[in-house]
C-alpha cells in the first residue's frame, strides 16, 4: 500500500507533554489542529461538593496549583475554540475533583518532563498529565489512580510490522517515542535482548516534541512509535495513514503529588466520589476511552505487571 501522509494527530504521551497546539497553532503532526473537533460536552458544572471527601484535606486548603502538559489533541489537553480555555480528558477529571473538594484551582502549564521534578520544590501541588505509574516513580512520587492506560505501538499504514508482543521484534529498528516518558524506560532498559539475541539492537529516537516524533514517521527516519494506548487508538481513529499494531503494557495513570503528600486521601475520595455519581463515566465517554476505566481510585498501587 503507498504511503499516505498522516495529516492530522492525536498524542498525549503517557510520561510526555508537547508543544502547545491552540486553534491557529499546530497538532501532534506539525499541521493545522481543528478546533472545532475537540469535544465540547460540559460534564463538569453539575458536579458538587461532597463535604466527607473536602474534610480529608488539610486544614485550611482552599486552592490548589495544578501542573499540566499541553498535548495539541484529544484525548490530551488542548484548546477550544477560543484558544485560550483548556480541555481534555485529564482537565476534566481534574476540574470535577476540584468541584468534589470545593477547591479553587490555578491551572499552569508545563512541559511534561519538569512538572514531576517541580512537585518536591512545592512550584506545584500536583501534576495531571496522564502520569503512568510506575515502581520507579513511586519512589519520589506520589499517586492517586483515575485511570487506566499504558502503553502501545503504531506505524505507517503500509508497514509491514506484525503486532508487538516482545521488544526483540524491534531489532534494528529506529522506535520514535517521547523524551523522559516510561516508553523510553521500557525501550532502553529492554535493549539488551537485540545483543542477547545476537542481533542489532533497535534505536530509541526521542523527542521532547510530539510534532517530531510523528514528521520522524512520515519521513522514514523512523519505524514504529511507542505512545499511549489511548493516544494512539484517536490518532488511528482520525487520521489516514496510520495504523495501531497492539496495546503492548497497561499502566495506572494518577494525578502526581510531591512524596508523603497530605493531599492523596481526599483526592482519592473525590475520584471516587464521581465513579458513584456517574460522573466518572460521562467524562471517559465525552473522550472515547471507556475502555480506560477503573473500578476504583488507588494510592501508590504497585506498577501493572505483564
Amino acid at each position: 500500500m503507498p504511503f499516505v501522509a498522516i495529516t492530522s494527530a492525536a498524542l498525549l504521551l503517557t510520561a510526555c507533554g508537547s508543544g502547545s497546539g491552540g486553534p491557529g497553532g499546530t497538532d501532534a503532526s506539525g499541521v493545522a489542529a481543528k478546533a472545532d473537533e475537540v469535544p465540547t460536552t460540559d460534564v463538569v458544572s453539575a458536579v458538587r461538593k461532597d463535604d466527607a471527601a473536602a474534610r480529608l484535606l488539610p486544614a485550611g486548603t482552599t486552592s490548589l496549583t495544578v501542573a499540566v502538559s499541553v498535548g495539541g489533541t484529544p484525548p490530551g489537553t488542548t484548546y477550544l475554540a477560543d484558544g485560550t480555555t483548556l480541555t481534555g480528558q485529564d482537565v476534566d477529571f481534574t476540574r470535577a475533583v476540584a468541584r468534589v473538594l470545593g477547591i479553587k484551582l490555578k491551572i499552569e502549564q508545563a512541559s511534561f518532563e519538569a512538572i514531576l521534578p517541580a512537585l518536591d520544590s512545592g512550584k506545584y501541588d500536583f501534576g495531571a498529565s496522564n502520569f503512568g505509574v510506575t515502581d520507579e516513580r513511586r519512589k519520589t512520587i506520589d499517586f492517586v489512580t483515575y485511570v487506566n492506560d499504558g502503553q502501545g505501538f503504531a506505524t505507517r499504514e503500509d508497514s509491514k510490522l506484525p503486532k508487538i508482543t516482545d521488544l526483540k521484534q524491534l531489532c534494528g529498528l529506529n522506535v520514535a517515542t517521547g523524551a523522559g516518558t516510561t516508553f523510553e524506560a521500557t525501550l532502553e532498559a529492554g535493549k539488551h535482548v537485540c545483543a542477547d539475541a545476537g542481533k542489532k539492537a533497535y534505536q530509541v529516537q526521542t523527542y521532547a516534541e510530539s510534532s517530531a516524533i510523528w514528521s520522524s514517521l512520515q519521513q522514514g527516519r523512523s519505524d514504529v512509535v511507542m505512545s499511549t494506548i489511548n493516544g494512539l487508538r484517536y490518532a488511528v481513529a482520525h487520521q489516514r495513514g496510520l495504523k495501531f499494531l497492539n496495546e503492548y503494557h497497561r499502566l495506572d495513570v494518577g494525578f502526581a503529588f510531591k512524596k508523603g503528600t497530605k493531599l492523596a486521601p481526599a483526592f482519592q475520595a473525590a475520584v471516587n466520589r464521581l465513579l458513584s455519581d456517574g460522573t466518572y463515566n460521562r467524562i471517559l465517554k465525552k473522550w472515547g476511552t471507556t475502555g480506560s476505566a477503573i473500578e476504583e481510585s488507588r494510592v501508590n498501587p504497585p506498577e501493572l505487571k505483564g
